[in-house]
């Protein structure tokens, strides 16, 4: 049954969008809550793909570049319906449903933004299970739908549309979107409602509105599991030559070293291209890719991006466990060690 995010589930579920969510700084985050906030009215209807008609165009809305850019380049706010109504302009069809293309921290509050402006329902579920870098890295191109036509809305008015083969979608989009101020809002992988129901990582909105309440564990934002790798001080964090060069990744390849304080005292070694990729301890691999390792900082329980790891700071290592889709063989080819340039 549909219902409606009013204004307190839009907390809960702003709160569990951020408990495994990695390169989420306050300042964007606050300003998409206070975003989000300022259009829910009466609340944004939620519900199941399965609940659409079979044949509503339902479109994947997210946010694509820097959420330090967003909170540096302030949006005019319309970001979302420009980008969703330039692509319903390209398909001469009207969409029926928001979708998220996945749910962490901002990218959580963006589709649901795009739903209260455009009037229309959020479906119950996103295109991961969790986060990947690229547009590609979906659920949604794992069931063989296209993230292209796609449409790109700026934050100084800019509106560009971008048709391409399915492969070249983040090779044409990435210096886009740093043309026009470092970040966007893209609307894309238009499809219809029973495409989505079969492709669709089912029920992860609800499940972060649930996470989000107050005393909830941390493990109630993790759908497939969660396991507690060690704890570890940070020694060192370095430059990593372990990676493919040919392997395009908005980010540089970074090492991240740590010991275990207690126990087997073992040498943790974090590598990292955009996210954590893999994890080793004392030479062993103990987590890849496309499973989520996160590291939460023991004093303020709050997920540690790469860019923020220093020396001497104490971290849980957690691992988030994937979607079984992405422990295919096609999940493994776009999500797995290898689409990181790591071969094991």
């Amino acid at each position: 049954m549909s219902r409606l995010i009013d204004l307190d589930e839009l907390g809960r579920f702003s709160a569990g969008a951020r408990v495994f969510a990695t390169g989420a700084g306050d300042s964007p985050y606050h300003l998409a809550l206070d975003w989000a906030r300022s259009v829910a009215g009466k609340g944004v209807e939620l519900v199941t793909a399965g609940e659409l008609k079979p044949e509503t165009l339902c479109v994947a809305v997210s946010l694509a570049g820097s959420t330090t850019a967003l909170g540096e380049h302030l949006p005019r706010g319309d970001e979302p319906e420009r980008a969703v109504r330039a692509l319903e302009r390209r398909l001469g069809e009207r969409a029926g449903a928001v979708v998220a293309l996945n749910l962490a921290a901002e990218n959580a509050l963006v589709p649901l933004i795009a739903a209260a402006m455009l009037r229309l329902p959020l479906v119950d579920g996103d295109g991961s299970g969790r986060v990947f870098p690229l547009v590609e890295q979906t659920t949604y191109a794992l069931g063989g739908m296209s993230p292209a036509p796609l449409a790109l809305a700026g934050g100084s008015g800019e509106l560009i549309l971008l048709e391409t083969e399915a492969g070249r979608v983040e090779e044409l989009l990435r210096p886009v979107v740093l043309a026009v101020g470092g970040w966007a809002v893209v609307a894309c992988y238009p499809m219809a409602a029973a495409d989505l129901a079969r492709v669709l990582v089912p029920g992860t909105v609800s499940l972060l509105i649930r996470a989000g309440t107050p005393g909830a564990p941390r493990s109630a934002a993790a759908p497939f599991g969660v396991r507690r790798l060690c704890r570890g001080l940070i020694l060192s964090v370095e430059g990593s030559t372990g990676h493919d060069a040919e392997v395009s990744l908005p980010s540089q390849p970074s090492s991240i070293v740590l010991r275990e304080p207690d126990g087997m005292r073992r040498l943790v070694r974090l590598e990292a291209h955009n996210e954590i990729v893999l994890a080793l301890a004392d030479g062993a691999v103990v987590a890849t890719v496309p499973d989520q390792i996160c590291m939460i900082c023991t004093g303020d329980g709050m997920v540690v991006d790469v860019d923020e790891a220093r020396p001497g700071l104490e971290v849980d290592i957690m691992v988030v466990k994937a979607a079984p889709v992405w422990h295919t063989e096609r999940g493994l080819a776009l999500g797995g060690p290898r689409a990181f340039g790591i071969a094991l």
